[in-house]
């Protein structure tokens, strides 16, 4: 890949400000050779919403898009024209692999659901790309392993969207109240979801239409009868397909409170939960669960529920953080520092817009508004990452701890709720084969498991 060299393209004094106060400077990446080659493989809801971010940062051409939906993937086609420079539809593309071949991108984005993310990445990375991939990584821990090999192997720069890391408000409150010692010795920490985010219908089984390809689209998943375009949320619902509320939204806060407290691995992980109210649609994902990932002289606690109120209506998706002297709250709406004595004030910290500096964000369908300035970040530090060739702050390696975290809760879940201990050297749950066992998740044939020693 050509050298990608930098130069400042800040919009607006507001902008500079709120940037180089955390000492993250807007750079536009430029190609001495013309617009960095840029491909999405999933052109649906989120691909599209990191590929606009991108286009917003980065002086790019897009050379292709790649979906199994025929009609979503023309849309995308004409959504993108609109925003990058060129103004052109990019090449479309109904299998991934085709992209690859005949555009070598050099930098790919990957929003396609779960169970399609090992075998993209690992692709993408042998095409030579550097990858920015959706989270959860993976479907399995084994998956994680193999991305995170093939990275290395191909000395690709791979940033995962837990764009946490890169949110403006929650880098000012870990500066300020972590990184300090204000909370004094920290040894526990609770991370949850309230939200009423579980579909759970009964659509009935019906033909595919003619402009999706199902089949594509299931690749190494098992494959149900098709009941619908499982677009929007329906694939969600199915452990065919991901890992339930724990795989989507878990893995973005544990993975905060492990970047803020700077830790690695979970010495132990268990989890408990099932079906215990939504009992009846076709969903399997839980909708009550709660782990424990143990660290030393520290626990991270998990809860959820897809039902009833949250216990505190503030912070209803968030991290909290508990230490002798005080607590630090957070999400991707807040933060807040509450000290235990009535010596010091509270402090609070809001979401950080840029709707001036990027007005296109204000017209854009469904865009996360208050998360648009931390994909930003993290778009600029993948960037930033790719030209000094050093790892980027959501490196695959921090993804892939996080990810495998949340799968073995799942996994500890299935097996009545006993404590694992995954080795990640060994590539094994210690002393359980039958937890090991369920490391690597069936593909459906003809497609083939990526192993670690194998990409």
């Amino acid at each position: 890949m050509n050298q990608l060299n930098r130069r400042e393209f800040l919009k607006g004094s507001s902008a500079f400000m709120t940037l180089a106060s955390f000492g993250l400077f807007g750079m536009d990446f430029k190609n001495p050779d013309g617009p960095i080659r840029t491909a999405l493989i999933g052109a649906g809801w989120y691909g599209k919403s990191d590929l606009f971010r991108l286009i917003q940062v980065a002086d790019i051409d897009v050379v292709g898009l790649a979906d199994p939906d025929k009609n979503m993937l023309e849309a995308a086609g004409k959504l993108v024209s609109e925003r990058q420079k060129s103004g052109k539809v990019p090449p479309l593309y109904e299998n991934y692999q085709d992209l690859l071949a005949k555009e070598k991108p050099e930098l790919v984005l990957i929003g396609s659901p779960d169970h399609w993310h090992a075998l993209q990445a690992i692709d993408s990375l042998k095409a030579g790309a550097h990858v920015y991939l959706q989270k959860p990584i993976s479907v399995d821990v084994i998956e994680g392993e193999a991305i995170l090999a093939a990275a290395r192997k191909y000395n690709r720069v791979v940033q995962i969207g837990t764009q946490r890391k890169s949110t403006p408000h929650l880098i000012t409150a870990k500066k300020e109240i972590i990184d300090t010692g204000k909370l004094g010795k920290i040894s526990h920490a609770e991370v949850c979801c309230y939200f009423h985010m579980r579909a759970n219908g009964n659509p009935p089984v019906q033909e595919v239409p003619d402009f999706f390809n199902y089949e594509l689209w299931t690749g190494p998943a098992p494959l149900r009868p098709y009941d619908g375009l499982p677009h929007t949320r329906w694939w969600r619902t199915f452990m065919e397909y991901g890992n339930g509320i724990t795989g989507d939204m878990c893995v973005h806060m544990l993975d905060t409170v492990r970047w803020m407290l700077k830790l690695g691995w979970p010495t132990q992980v268990t989890g408990t939960g099932g079906i215990y109210v939504q009992k009846d649609g076709k969903s399997n994902i839980a909708d009550t669960q709660t782990a424990i990932f143990e660290f030393p002289e520290l626990n991270v606690v998990w809860q959820h529920r897809t039902w009833g109120n949250p216990v505190d209506p503030e912070y209803p998706w968030a991290f909290k953080i508990y230490g002798e002297n005080g607590m630090l709250a957070g999400s991707t709406m807040q933060a807040d520092y509450f000290p235990y004595g009535d010596g010091e004030e509270s402090i609070h910290y809001d979401v950080v817009y840029e709707k001036e500096e990027y007005p296109e964000d204000v017209t854009e369908d469904r865009i996360e508004l208050n998360a648009a300035p931390a994909t930003r970040l993290h778009m600029k530090d993948w960037l930033k990452a790719i030209d000094n060739n050093t790892r980027p702050i959501a490196d695959v390696e921090e993804g892939h701890i996080s990810t495998a975290s949340c799968i073995l809760a799942n996994i500890s879940m299935e097996l009545g709720g006993r404590p694992l201990r995954y080795d990640p050297k060994s590539m094994t749950v210690i002393d359980d084969p039958e937890a090991t066992a369920k490391l690597r998740r069936p593909y459906r044939a003809p497609y083939q498991h990526p192993e670690p020693s194998k990409v």
